[in-house]
């Protein structure tokens, strides 16, 4: 005997009769895109504010000399002329460096066992900001490293 099936259940359920019933899943879909778009566009937009005061000039503890040594040791501690800096700051010196008239030497000596990661990233600011003379002094103690 065949079961009669209501007209709310034909019209959710896609199939033939005698078959599995299938539930259509496109108006599902197309509620939750409506929702969606709807919470998007009642999001409050973001009121709260954090005013800083940026410093202005170039603040460089460093001296800049007609020989500046920059080492990294292991610790991946940049230091420009054995005070500690951090890379932005390496980029300002060496700028200060660069606009000299006779541009000065920077000796770059990482440790042997430096971070190839830092060690890219100080050549990188010191290429960024104009460093054109630079030298690698140490290169013959990574002899037997290699």
């Amino acid at each position: 005997m065949r079961k009669l099936r209501s007209r709310f259940h034909r019209s959710i359920f896609r199939a033939d009769p005698n078959g599995d019933p299938d539930i259509n899943t496109t108006p599902l879909i197309d509620v939750m895109l409506v929702m969606l778009v709807m919470f998007i566009i009642t999001i409050p937009p973001p009121t709260h504010s954090v005013d800083i005061t940026l410093p202005q000039g170039p603040d460089v503890s460093g001296k800049v000399l007609d020989e500046n040594r920059v080492t990294i040791d292991a610790a991946d501690t940049i230091r420009w002329n054995g005070e500690a800096v951090d890379v932005a700051q390496l980029g300002q010196l060496v700028k200060l460096a660069s606009e000299r008239t006779e541009q000065p030497v920077l000796m770059f000596e990482p440790e042997a066992r430096a971070r190839y990661l830092r060690v890219d990233e100080a050549i990188g600011a010191i290429r960024r900001n104009g460093g054109e003379k630079l030298a690698f002094p140490g290169i013959r103690k990574y002899g037997g490293l290699i």
